[in-house]
């Protein structure tokens, strides 16, 4: 009789700890295959993005590091042809992959902290929070692959002749110039990410709660994410912009003849040098074409493709493939 009670407990024990440990491993496999899915969508989104983009992007660098940039995108095309416009865009991919996919990825595991911590647990955040999400997104993905940034932006203002290939820049900037050159610009490059990102991601999320208490509709149409998308974009990247000329006046000052070192040193040359409109604004009113179209492609592909993957039913369709 003792033995069967035993035998009783053992089973009880049993079963109640296996179904425990079934949930925590469920838990843990939907946790793993939603940090996949926004890695992959992320990385997405910031491709194909950034190639919609990529001849406004190099005309962009270029406009913020000379002077005399007039005419420069027929100029480019007549002397080296239309894909040179492209130059550079390998370097871009390098870069924007691992960048989009970790600001992304970065960006749904914050909301889902500050989420459980104010109590707003699977409900869109209160606007700190909301800020505070994007913002350091931003900052987990420029600290991750900011030498990637540094080897773009030499690439796209630099002949063909002088660096061969992304490893190329790498090798000549470490030998010639030192390892630290790689991150040079570092600082501006936060400052700057801090508010774009945070403004970028909570315009965005705001613009979607507010359509969503207005619409009755939980999932805007895929026009109306680019609208979001390109407004996100437009409010950020205005907000950030004279930083994102500092950094890349100091990321290229290697190849340019300057020596800019500090942040507030090369805001001030500039400002003495061009002022501050044509200096510290250079380029913004092609900033305003490209970077609302960027954000809203990579806003607009990333959910899309979050989406996507969480439909079962397509899930379920390739694998049967």
């Amino acid at each position: 009789m003792g033995s069967g009670v035993q035998e009783q407990r053992a089973s009880l024990t049993q079963g109640e700890v296996l179904p425990l440990a079934s949930s925590s491993q469920s838990e843990g496999m939907k946790q793993t295959r939603s940090v996949i899915n926004s890695l992959f969508s992320g990385a997405l989104a910031g491709a194909v993005a950034k190639t919609a983009v990529a001849p406004l992007d190099r005309t962009k660098i270029i406009f913020q590091g000379k002077l005399e940039a007039y005419r420069l995108i027929y100029r480019t095309y007549l002397m080296e042809g239309f894909f040179s416009l492209w130059r550079g865009n390998s370097a871009t991919m390098v870069r924007v992959i691992p960048y989009a996919a970790i600001q992304f990825c970065a960006h749904e595991q914050y909301k889902g902290l500050l989420g459980g911590y104010y109590g707003f647990q699977g409900n869109a955040l209160p606007p700190v929070p909301r800020l505070l999400a994007g913002s350091m997104a931003g900052t987990t993905a420029a600290m991750m692959t900011y030498p990637l940034d540094m080897v773009r932006a030499r690439m796209a203002v630099t002949p063909k002749e002088m660096y061969s290939n992304i490893l190329h820049v790498f090798v000549r900037i470490s030998r010639e110039e030192g390892m630290k050159t790689l991150y040079r610009g570092f600082t501006p490059t936060i400052l700057g990410v801090a508010p774009y990102a945070g403004l970028s991601f909570f315009t965005y999320e705001t613009l979607k709660k507010l359509h969503a208490e207005h619409s009755g509709r939980q999932q805007p149409y895929s026009y109306e994410r680019l609208a979001f998308g390109a407004c996100a974009g437009l409010i950020g990247q205005s907000a950030s912009y004279p930083l994102d000329v500092v950094r890349r006046r100091m990321q290229t000052a290697g190849v340019t003849g300057h020596t800019y070192r500090t942040i507030l040193g090369t805001m001030r040359e500039i400002v003495s040098e061009e002022g501050v409109i044509r200096g510290l604004y250079k380029g913004l009113s092609m900033n305003w074409v490209k970077g609302p179209i960027a954000v809203g492609i990579s806003f607009t592909t990333f959910d899309l493709t979050q989406i996507l993957l969480k439909n079962e039913k397509w899930v379920l369709l390739v694998k049967s493939k």
